[in-house]
């Protein structure tokens, strides 16, 4: 399915890689779309966001592990084989889908977001990195999900200015020393306890100051693996942007292929390498 020249060394050293085009892709993406377009109002109230422009649908997709909905196809093998290979990890069972869907206008202003949260979704994509989610009062910072990848799988066509996903390339390199230095001497049972707030922050202007950012486009048959330590996120809608009336929606699988087990193959190397490289 890949189209990028070594896509192994592509993937290993930008972070990120464009799959594609594949007829089973399409079919899978055009069987999920009105099941997604279905589900958007019924989880209306639990995901919307940004002022009615953004709709998170984190994990509302009923797909079975093979990525099917009821009568519906299963992700391609084909797409599953690439992956192990680009990734190193030998199987998985899919997560249910997230359904990600922006609206002209995002990001708009609502109560969620204090001042300085805004501005940072405005002026930097609120940029973040999977799975250290905000814990407690203060929302300090804790790895508390081991993602092995993120792949997003368009479902519906759109100009590659509506609220694109962003991408900071190599980021995933700054990320995995840091990490590598924060957890050293920590059992990996016990990773979700540390506070990772301060220095997730470090990383992030760190990261801001030495990576490229570059939005990451793809139509229905198409899909982007994103490094499970890459920092991303989702950019402005532009003026003039277009979409169908459904808006930009986006199927995202996040899988933990060893859900259960303690997470010390969630580190990679120095350089960001994943492991047997």
């Amino acid at each position: 399915m890949s189209h990028a020249a070594a896509p192994r060394e592509h993937f290993d050293r930008l972070g990120w890689l464009k799959l594609g085009p594949d007829p089973a892709l399409a079919d899978w993406a055009a069987a999920v779309r009105p099941l997604a377009i279905e589900l958007v109002p019924q989880h209306r109230d639990e995901w919307l966001r940004c002022g009615g422009t953004w709709f998170a649908g984190v994990n509302i997709l009923p797909n079975d592990g093979q990525g099917r909905i009821p009568g519906g196809p299963a992700l391609p093998a084909a797409l599953t084989a690439e992956i192990a290979a680009l990734t190193g990890l030998p199987g998985w069972s899919w997560d249910r889908a997230q359904i990600s869907v922006c609206h002209p206008g995002y990001p708009r202003r609502d109560g969620r977001d204090s001042d300085a949260a805004f501005r940072y979704r405005r002026n930097r994509d609120a940029a973040h990195l999977d799975g250290l989610l905000p814990v407690g009062p203060d929302r300090r910072r804790h790895l508390r999900e081991h993602h092995g990848f993120i792949l997003g799988i368009p479902l519906v066509e759109t100009s590659p200015d509506a609220a694109p996903l962003v991408i900071w390339e190599g980021s995933h390199r700054l990320a995995a020393r840091a990490f590598r230095e924060i957890l050293a001497g920590t059992a990996p049972e016990r990773w979700g306890g540390i506070d990772l707030t301060e220095r997730y922050h470090a990383l992030r202007r760190e990261i801001f100051a030495a990576c490229p950012r570059v939005p990451v486009h793809a139509k229905p048959g198409e899909a982007y693996l994103l490094h499970r330590h890459a920092l991303h996120g989702i950019a402005p809608w532009a003026e003039g942007a277009h979409a169908p009336p459904e808006g930009r929606m986006i199927a995202y699988f996040r899988p933990d292929p060893h859900p259960g087990e303690a997470p010390g193959w969630w580190l990679l190397d120095e350089d960001g390498a994943r492991p047997g490289r």
